[in-house]
């Protein structure tokens, strides 16, 4: 069962998401909350697996909420909602850590399946939304940190940049002529290596290092 924590300071979106998320046999929402301030209070008492974070919030925002949120020990995945598929908030909480991004139109059992990807620690990278998001973000980046990639291999440097490319296990395994399975394997230790939190950081990374 994942246990999900709702965030938005909207009482309407917050009982709506609640219904569609509790028709799930797999989901269940521990709690809500409707600023960032609460958001992290919850989170400390609930210990959610993820959290379904609104941007625009009175008082805390959801971007330093985020940030907040993720240096909690069990941390649990943040799943960023926006209204605007260009939302100008969105690129900052790349870099404050959440590992995704969907748009508060989106259809209920896609809703829940981006809430199964990101607790699988997997990333929305195939939307366009994300896609865009990510390029915006590294067009505002005032500085870009670049990770060493001397650890990597030459096949996980490759990977990571056919990741920074958006392409999933299965396109980078067909690209590189081998097993899903390896493909997967590779992926795991390029997070770990670069110490990377899920897919929407590798490819920031890539982009960093002038892979993509």
């Amino acid at each position: 069962m994942i246990r999900v924590l709702v965030v938005d300071d909207q009482e309407l979106v917050r009982t709506g998401f609640t219904l569609i998320l509790q028709a799930e046999p797999d989901l269940t929402v521990v709690g809500t909350a409707a600023d960032g301030d609460d958001a992290v209070r919850r989170c400390r008492a609930l210990t959610p697996d993820v959290v379904l974070m609104d941007i625009r919030m009175p008082g805390k925002d959801g971007i330093t909420a985020t940030a907040e949120i993720l240096m909690l020990r069990p941390a649990p995945r943040v799943l960023i909602l926006t209204t605007f598929d260009l939302d100008e908030h969105v690129s900052a909480a790349l870099r404050a850590g959440a590992s995704g991004f969907v748009l508060k139109d989106i259809r209920a059992d896609a809703l829940a399946e981006a809430i199964r990807t990101v607790h699988a620690g997997e990333a929305l990278l195939a939307p366009s939304v994300t896609r865009r998001l990510i390029e915006d973000y590294l067009s505002r980046a005032q500085s870009k940190p670049v990770r060493d990639l001397r650890a990597l291999t030459g096949r996980e440097r490759e990977v990571l940049a056919l990741i920074g490319q958006g392409l999933s296990n299965r396109e980078i395994a067909g690209r590189l002529v081998v097993a899903e399975t390896t493909v997967k394997t590779h992926v795991g230790r390029v997070l770990a290596k670069l110490q990377l939190r899920d897919r929407v950081h590798a490819v920031i990374a890539a982009y960093d290092a002038g892979l993509t």
